[in-house]
């Protein structure tokens, strides 16, 4: 379905939520692999005579998924968000918190929402916003998990200043600051996951806000679930199905927008819609697209259906990515990992070098699982270390409020920018005695009570 055809999309959404809620799989399934019953793998183009060929797809070799299997079985319906140490082979050459800074690739669409007069459109450049960061999301590749203090800075994107912080291990938390000449943005992710076998549900226990800084616009964002699916057995894919709502905790106007989940032969994959609504619920646009593609919105009457005389008009289209890429980056996303996109004295706790990630980037798998390896005893060390010595681990740029953010899915303690990093930029900014160092020559150092080598 393109998006003139798509409509006012309520229809659609409707029935998609309440196959969701009625708990009816809607996508192609494969059961009953020898010695592996009761596990499922999903193929969301459907169609598939043997299931057992399918279930062998993917890129793990036989005897390493009979493996990891072993291992993995024994978690099923657990959390396993930061409990299980997984082999370098689904890992992507990028952590959590560079992912956090993915959402600011379209941060345009922020910039038109501040200077946007109407406030129904400026929801509509707001929401899309909040969708362009899917498309980065379908990647079937796992960040790496930060270290404790880990940091990621990124700079010279719209103008844009971007912070992000490892401030908890167990449960793992990272937060984030951003900001421009048009807005601000924070957010405090914890994320929670449930482990049933063959894929994982992901739910998003965090807390995202924007301020528009032209009228002091605060927007909420309660994001909707995503599930990875086929993590060991067939081809890995992700889907997305659910609400996602933003709220103008200012004005009280709200858009809902509905993710429909894949159902047979890959009908509704991707597919997204919903309605801008006014503080008394009532729909003034509509909105359509699809989260790995575009968005588009028309005005419509209060029954949701289009305005005579309007049509849809697009507000948001990925941009093409490069072609054949290993891990599917974007532009955008390989700089990330680039030293143009650091600011000058770049922190030494800074994701980008990490000597895991960057040997992954690399292609050499040996070493980026050694590192990996290394890193991780070393974690354990400081840690053993530093409560052996009765000390306490502090977020450097963000101090925890006293705010529990009430989620879906569980309370959440809120973290906010504490302000120091403004000063410590602003300081390294304004200083002409220091020398521009290669990013490459900084050792990886994120460790608050010493470099601890574990023995």
């Amino acid at each position: 379905m393109d998006d003139k055809q798509s409509g006012g999309g309520g229809f659609f959404a409707s029935i998609a939520t309440s196959l969701s809620n009625l708990g009816i799989a809607m996508t192609k399934s494969v059961n009953g692999l020898v010695g592996y019953e009761g596990l499922e793998v999903i193929n969301p183009e459907g169609g598939t005579e043997d299931g057992e060929a399918e279930a062998l797809k993917g890129r793990w070799k036989q005897e390493e998924r009979d493996g990891h299997w072993k291992i993995m079985q024994k978690y099923i319906g657990a959390d396993i968000t930061s409990m299980v140490t997984l082999p370098v082979l689904i890992f992507e050459p990028m952590t959590t918190l560079q992912k956090m800074a993915e959402v600011m690739e379209y941060s345009h669409l922020l910039d038109r929402a501040n200077e946007c007069e109407d406030p129904y459109i400026r929801m509509v450049y707001a929401s899309s916003w909040a969708i362009s960061v899917y498309y980065a999301f379908q990647r079937c590749w796992k960040p790496f998990n930060p270290i404790l203090g880990e940091t990621y800075e990124m700079i010279s994107h719209g103008g844009v200043t971007f912070i992000a912080e490892q401030v908890s291990h167990h449960p793992p938390i990272g937060v984030a600051f951003a900001e421009n000449e048009h807005f601000t943005y924070d957010m405090t992710s914890k994320l929670k996951t449930k482990f049933l076998g063959n894929s994982v549900d992901i739910l998003p226990l965090g807390r995202t806000r924007l301020t528009l800084k032209k009228d002091g616009i605060v927007l909420d964002l309660v994001p909707p679930p995503s599930k990875a699916n086929n993590l060991i057995f067939g081809r890995t894919w992700v889907d997305v199905a659910g609400e996602m709502i933003m709220t103008n905790m200012t004005t009280g106007d709200k858009v809902v927008l509905y993710f429909q989940p894949c159902g047979w032969f890959g009908s509704g994959r991707f597919e997204v819609d919903g309605y801008v609504y006014n503080a008394e619920e009532e729909p003034k646009i509509l909105m359509t697209g699809k989260w790995n593609k575009s968005m588009s919105y028309q005005p419509c009457d209060m029954e949701g259906e289009p305005l005579p005389g309007t049509e849809l008009k697009v507000v948001w289209r990925v941009t093409d990515p490069p072609e054949n890429d290993k891990f599917q980056y974007t532009y955008f996303a390989h700089k990330l990992n680039s030293p143009e996109s650091a600011p000058r004295k770049l922190l030494a706790s800074d994701a980008r070098l990490r000597p895991d990630r960057y040997a992954l980037e690399k292609g050499d798998m040996s070493k980026a699982g050694a590192e990996k390896s290394s890193l991780e005893d070393r974690q354990r060390a400081e840690k053993k270390n530093r409560e052996a010595k009765g000390q306490q681990f502090t977020p450097r740029w963000f101090e925890l409020t006293e705010e529990i953010k009430t989620t879906p899915y569980g309370d959440l303690d809120v973290y906010q920018h504490n302000g120091k990093y403004r000063v410590h930029r602003a300081a390294v900014d304004s200083s002409d005695g220091i020398d521009e160092v290669d990013v490459r020559s900084i050792e990886f150092n994120p460790w608050q009570f010493g470099n601890v080598a574990a023995k």
